[in-house]
């Protein structure tokens, strides 16, 4: 079995689903390689609402940078934008914003570099994450060595659509992306140590990001001069520099500093550690050869409705054990494992025997994800399916116009919402560097 690169099992991923080699390659050689269009949910036209939907498509704009800059031209707080799912920088990016009291006329009147704006209708209900059914994708993978064929490539996903998907994993940019650490600053503000947490946040380096921030980071980790970190750190590390701010004038105050983040980052972290949890366990599904299209004893299942993946479970047993596997057979339903948190009940049968092995592996009470401090950061826990469905796939292998000596592969497929491209692609591609994702 091909082993993930040491970065890639940091964060949980310690197998590959598929035995055979991948094609390696780049990711995100330019924009234009990686396409993503929202599958938009239904909200109600109401020309009286106070709530504007529009389809934006932005070049190279990660969402939450989008958000900023939508509000500083139409000079509101951003607390008045909300979205259906984050997007990566990246790539060429089409979804819908919401707009709380805000005139057509105004959206009409912005420009930002490459960024559309297409006013769909008004309506009544606030766009939340997770108001979409899923994304569609077109990926181009380039400086792929001429030696792969499609028959290789077909080989890979016809494995998977045997299983009917891919390992749902959360893939590295839950993570941080280039500096993969925010599971690390989850798990010290789990265990209550806030110091570690903040120092964590600004001293962990990673090969992957500018010798500007590597060469400021590791000078605040052997000065501890908040102060001095304030002023000499890259404007571009904005979370940093609030933190130091608050350090510099309260210096032990580390539960302060991390309360002056923004409350989704704070949330970010201990959602990432949670997904570290869950990617080991997963893991270790895969590894000891248990089904993830099927359920066994001791499973719990995650019924499918017309409104998604429900989040009441059903245990596994012998007496239902035929039915539920029919109804997941037919789609209708999910095996799950857990993302763990207060209120956490561990599986039966072998799939509970790995929840409660990781979380003891980890040195983890689950109790502890109620924190005190920061109560908006305490998670109760919930399960999440561990396959992750994928359809409408074609695939074409091809010279790459920008090296004529390699080639490059497109892939065009359909993902339902909370799952990861990233994660279906690196059982295509099963690099080394995970940045390359």
């Amino acid at each position: 079995m091909i082993q993930p690169s040491a970065v890639e099992r940091l964060i949980g991923l310690t197998t590959f689903y598929t035995p055979q080699h991948g094609v390696g390659g780049i990711l995100r050689f330019n924009p234009e390689d990686f396409i993503v269009e929202e599958i938009q949910a239904s909200f109600p036209t109401d020309s009286q609402g106070h709530f504007l939907l529009v389809w934006v498509q932005s070049r190279n704009w990660e969402t939450n940078d989008l958000i900023r800059e939508l509000a500083n031209k139409l000079h509101i707080s951003k607390n008045r934008i909300s979205f259906a799912g984050t997007k990566d920088k990246r790539a060429v990016t089409s979804q819908v914003f919401c707009f709380y009291r805000i005139t057509e006329e105004k959206i009409q009147s912005i420009s930002i570099p490459d960024v559309t704006c297409e006013i769909l209708h008004r309506t009544i209900k606030r766009v939340k994450i997770g108001d979409l059914n899923g994304n569609k994708f077109t990926i181009t993978i380039r400086d792929i060595d001429p030696s792969v064929n499609r028959d290789q490539v077909e080989q890979i996903i016809q494995e998977l659509q045997v299983l009917n998907g891919f390992p749902n994993f959360f893939g590295v940019q839950r993570f941080g992306g280039i500096r993969p650490i925010t599971h690390l600053v989850g798990r010290a503000m789990v265990n209550a140590d806030f110091e570690q947490a903040v120092m964590i946040y600004l001293t962990k380096t990673s090969p992957f990001e500018g010798e500007d921030a590597t060469f400021t980071r590791k000078k605040l980790a052997k000065t501890l001069d908040f102060k001095q970190g304030f002023h000499e750190f890259p404007y571009r590390l904005r979370y940093e520099k609030i933190l130091m701010q608050h350090l510099s004038t309260n210096p032990d105050d580390f539960t302060g500093a991390l309360q002056k983040l923004p409350g989704n980052l704070l949330t970010m972290f201990v959602y990432a550690f949670q997904s570290y949890l869950f990617n080991k366990m997963l893991s270790q599904r895969i590894i000891k050869k248990l089904p993830l299209n099927e359920a066994i004893i001791g499973d719990d299942i995650l019924p499918i409705t017309r409104s998604g993946i429900s989040k009441e479970s059903i245990r596994v047993s012998n007496q239902n054990m035929k039915k539920v596997n029919e109804q997941i057979l037919k789609g209708k339903a999910v095996v799950s494992s857990i993302i763990p948190g207060s209120d956490t009940t561990y599986s039966n049968g072998p799939m509970g025997e790995i929840q409660e092995a990781v979380i003891n592996e980890e040195h983890v009470d689950i109790r502890d994800f109620i924190i005190p401090e920061i109560p908006s950061a305490s998670s109760y826990g919930t399960k999440r399916a561990i396959l992750s469905p994928i359809s409408t796939i074609s695939s074409v292998v091809d010279e790459d116009e920008f090296n004529k000596s390699r080639q490059k592969l497109t892939l065009s497929f359909s993902l339902v919402k909370g799952s990861y491209a990233t994660s279906f692609l690196r059982e295509i591609m099963k690099l080394e560097d995970i940045t390359k994702y």
